[in-house]
């Protein structure tokens, strides 16, 4: 590889990180929002009416899906890299919103420290049953798609997008769900049920996702003139 396709190759991972850490950080920002999508018409499970979802699952899915790119096309050191990464901006623009909400608003602020504090309250005990969940989650998900990667020698790539992501995707939803009913901020009858619906909606947008991902892989293969299963070695 050239010296141009290689620092072409480390400004597309740069892009690719910052989507990914903004996407992360977006979603522990606006998880306090609810919404229920009915495709299928009013359908409850376990006291929850199926795909009642809180918003902050709509960015969520793309972070597997920048992963499991980084992980094809830049190797496993580049993808736990930017998970690792990912963590810390977590941790670090919840410290900027708890300092935010330490401050108290002057009296012409247009929004005052109740409706600052009632939006923003909730995220740092979020956070935490997110990232813990996250934090397995996606290393889960970085190495079982290698694993099966090195099993399918680098082919079938529908096979090991998907089976990383549906496993990954149970144990975050699982993890983050439960952890929020321990620290009370939901209710346990509600558990199951947003279970159920939080993996429902991962798994389909898993499936839609997977014809961006071949796509994708097509462009950086096509580009970087790269065999089927081999890796861009980046030495940054």
């Amino acid at each position: 590889m050239t010296k141009k396709d290689r620092k072409l190759a480390f400004n597309i991972y740069l892009f690719l990180a910052a989507l990914f850490i903004t996407s992360l950080v977006v979603s522990n920002l606006i998880f306090q929002k609810f919404v229920s999508w009915q495709p299928f018409g009013e359908v409850s499970i376990w006291n929850a009416n199926l795909f009642e979802v809180s918003v902050g699952i709509l960015p969520y899915p793309i972070t597997f899906l920048i992963t499991d790119l980084v992980s094809e096309m830049y190797g496993r050191k580049k993808a736990n890299q930017l998970v690792t990464t990912g963590i810390f901006a977590s941790f670090f623009s919840m410290g900027i919103i708890l300092l935010a909400d330490y401050m108290p608003a002057i009296t012409s602020s247009p929004i005052n420290d109740e409706t600052f504090n009632k939006v923003f309250a909730l995220s740092p005990i979020a956070v935490l049953a997110s990232m813990m969940a996250y934090l397995f989650a996606q290393y889960i998900d970085v190495a079982i798609y290698h694993f099966w990667k090195k099993i399918t020698k680098g082919k079938h790539l529908w096979l090991r997008n998907n089976f990383s992501t549906f496993l990954s995707q149970f144990i975050d939803t699982v993890t983050v769900v439960g952890l929020l009913c321990v620290f009370k901020v939901l209710p346990w009858s509600l558990f199951s049920g947003l279970v159920i619906s939080g993996f429902i909606f991962k798994i389909i947008i898993a499936f839609l996702d997977t014809p961006f991902l071949y796509f994708c892989v097509y462009l950086f293969r096509r580009r970087f003139k790269l065999e089927v299963g081999e890796e861009i070695e980046l030495d940054y």
